[in-house]
């Protein structure tokens, strides 16, 4: 089976986005290698929050129609799906440009809501979770990730967006079991994509966020697509491509712990031309927590890792980062300051994560400082 495939897409022109996909799925054997006519197909775009398509917090709505049209020309059943972590999904298909996409095409773009429990790919860690029952019921998934850095994961990519099958609360209890641990979550995002199996992964990084991202970062065109079969093999090579660290990238560990990939296996891009060189991406910093044993946890978080804070000029009150906080820490004192109470604080950085204002920075942890004076 081919592998993954780069190819330079520069803008989001409608001719460009579905001549370059149309190139890149001919070299895979065409669409109809990944489903066949009558089939059912989820088309699972990055929708955090209700972000126009120019923030670069969402897949770009050009990405979903051309995709949606080679699934209808292929004879399949698209339609279009995801489950917010904090707006309403009406709000977010609105603002995103999906509702408009669907209403052009006569498709569905319908919420990925009532849980149901996934059957677990074989190795996996964890053995119960979750996700929308409209994911399980569909005959493929065609995964639409958008390119961008992710303050918590480092980088948010294929793998990463089909933790968007998990409806919405449920993310937010999934950040309170999880709590410091990066690596634990990667196993469980490699968990979701490895049992969900998308039959393809389409990334959209024409123009994609680096900084802090997922939704506070810097847009930064990157002017590439990418089609694989394998979200984790699209992913590692995407983080190599753009001299993202693989050692620093908690997905490679946890995949590289469980012996899915080899420390000496070749990441390097394929299908991009002669000359090409994206831009080095600038990476949220990380603490660097998993260095520490587990039980260290209690103790890293209240002393050592970086802690949440409301930047009071740019807050707008609208109460987001209050309503998702998995661990109930923060609320709303009578001036409109927010109170973070750091003891039940866990460090997810949801807050971060769905402020639309870019209101909550980070006070650096010790052992960010720390690692910060060894770099000088």
């Amino acid at each position: 089976m081919v592998g993954t495939i780069f190819a330079k897409c520069g803008k989001y022109s409608r001719n460009e986005v579905e001549e370059t996909l149309r190139t890149l799925l001919a070299r895979t054997g065409g669409l109809k290698q990944f489903l066949s006519p009558g089939e059912t197909v989820l088309l699972k775009p990055n929708l955090l929050s209700a972000s126009t398509p120019e923030e670069c917090v969402t897949t770009h709505p050009e990405i979903v129609r051309a995709t949606a049209l080679l699934v209808l020309e292929a004879g399949g059943k698209p339609f279009i799906g995801d489950s917010p972590g904090i707006d309403s999904f009406s709000k977010v298909a609105r603002e995103t440009g999906m509702e408009e996409i669907a209403r052009e095409l006569e498709i569905p773009c319908l919420e990925l809501d009532e849980p149901a429990a996934l059957t677990m790919a074989e190795g996996s860690v964890f053995q119960r979770v979750e996700v929308s029952r409209r994911a399980l019921q569909t005959d493929r998934i065609i995964n639409l990730p958008k390119l961008k850095t992710h303050a918590q994961m480092m980088l948010t990519l294929g793998v990463k967006n089909l933790f968007g099958t998990v409806v919405s609360h449920r993310k937010a209890e999934w950040h309170y079991k999880v709590g410091l641990r990066r690596d634990v979550f990667a196993n469980l995002h490699l968990d979701i994509a490895r049992s969900l199996a998308p039959c393809l992964t389409i990334l959209d990084g024409i123009r994609g966020m680096e900084g802090r991202g997922p939704s506070n970062g810097t847009p930064r065109d990157f002017g590439i697509l990418a089609v694989s079969p394998d979200p984790l093999d699209l992913d590692l090579r995407v983080c190599a491509l753009l001299g993202a660290p693989l050692k620093n990238f908690p997905l490679y560990r946890a995949a590289l712990r469980r012996g899915i990939v080899h420390r000496d296996e070749d990441w390097s891009a394929s299908g991009l031309p002669d000359g090409f060189v994206p831009p080095e991406i600038e990476l949220p910093q990380l603490d660097a927590l998993h260095l520490l044993p587990p039980f260290f946890d209690r103790f890293g978080k209240h002393h050592l890792a970086s802690r949440p804070v409301q930047d009071e000029k740019k807050c707008v009150r609208c109460g987001k980062c209050i309503e998702i906080c998995p661990a109930n820490a923060m609320a709303f004192q009578g001036t409109g300051r927010i109170r973070i109470d750091y003891e039940k604080c866990i460090r997810c950085y949801c807050c971060q994560e769905v402020c639309p204002a870019d209101a909550i920075r980070f006070s650096k942890g010790f052992l960010l400082r720390l690692l910060e004076l060894f770099r000088r």
